[in-house]
């Protein structure tokens, strides 16, 4: 959970307990003095969602690998969090382009005249909608990734819950919805049709100035996108506006999944510790679940190893006891 000052984060360990911690927003966006100012703010949302939301989910995996004695080291979370980088480029950006490209020439010829740079743009525009929507459904098929998507859901209904002034108790949680407007799928929705607006500057030009511009704008696009979400959320009362954003919280039956109550219960920990951070209180009655702070994710994988070798030692000497 973002708080204004921290992010908030919980996690179900492989015994089943909470371990909870908060992680300040202290980076060098920001501590920007523009942090905060319109536009230049969605891009740091962007490097919160691809650094610090990739870096979490790192932590979780290794929390829970840390329960079978195996520990991830700190390279392989960097080169995760590069190749995550490198793969969301990759595939939502410079693919689409390539293959639009590649199939205008294909029948066309020479591209860079304006009807066949234009066709290359409408072609590339659909493309960056069907791989961003078919991503979504394949790799909501992984049973892990189901998962990542229920705590999704609970996230979003314990932010209703709060926004509605309610205790944070499981049984208030389950009365709100799973889709929420201000959600990053949403942003991801407005992302991808900004682009195809902005990328329209650079229809007809060379491929190597497209590929590089593209990289170049993706900040930009993320400012503009971020802006539009906020207006837009706001104004979700109009039915105008409400049907024009209606995408964005179809999407989320994909990205977000009814969760069960041990996920509820976690979302509810995060959301107290984001608001302890904030130097905030839940309202009254609110459950205040017993954690833990967060462990070392090598340590607790040592100890488990110990732990599995003791057992191992035992059993081969007999010793059902100890084993």
């Amino acid at each position: 959970m973002r708080g204004k000052q921290a992010i908030g984060v919980a996690v179900r360990g492989p015994d089943g307990q909470i371990f909870a911690g908060q992680e300040p927003l202290d980076s060098i966006l920001h501590r920007n003095r523009f942090a905060r100012a319109p536009f230049f703010r969605g891009v740091v949302v962007l490097y919160e969602t691809l650094v610090i939301g990739t870096k979490w989910l790192m932590r979780s995996g290794s929390l829970a690998a840390a329960g079978e004695g195996v520990a991830f080291g700190g390279k392989a979370v960097a080169l995760t969090m590069l190749f995550t980088i490198a793969l969301a480029v990759g595939l939502f950006v410079l693919l689409p382009l390539l293959v639009a490209q590649g199939g205008v020439s294909f029948f066309f010829g020479d591209v860079s005249g304006g009807l066949e740079a234009f066709v290359v743009h409408l072609l590339e525009g659909l493309i960056r909608v069907v791989v961003f929507v078919g991503y979504l459904l394949l790799v909501s098929r992984s049973a892990e990734i189901g998962r990542v998507f229920q705590y999704h859901g609970a996230e979003h209904m314990t932010i209703h819950t709060l926004e509605a002034d309610l205790p944070l108790t499981t049984e208030n949680v389950r009365r709100f919805p799973t889709a929420h407007p201000r959600c990053g799928t949403e942003f991801l929705v407005i992302f991808i049709l900004v682009s195809i607006l902005v990328f329209s500057l650079l229809a007809g030009v060379e491929l190597w100035v497209a590929i590089l511009g593209r990289i170049l704008l993706i900040p930009v696009i993320a400012a503009v996108s971020y802006e539009v979400l906020k207006w837009g959320a706001k104004r979700r009362d109009h039915s105008v506006w409400r049907w024009l954003f209606l995408p964005g919280i179809w999407l989320q039956s994909i990205t977000t999944r009814q969760p069960d109550d041990s996920m509820i219960e976690v979302a509810i920990c995060s959301m107290q510790e984001a608001l302890a951070a904030n130097g905030e209180t839940a309202p009254e009655g609110s459950w205040d679940p017993v954690r833990e702070p967060i462990p070392d994710a090598a340590e607790l994988a040592r100890d488990v190893e110990a732990r599995l070798a003791a057992g191992e030692r035992a059993a081969a000497g007999g010793d059902p006891e100890e084993a």
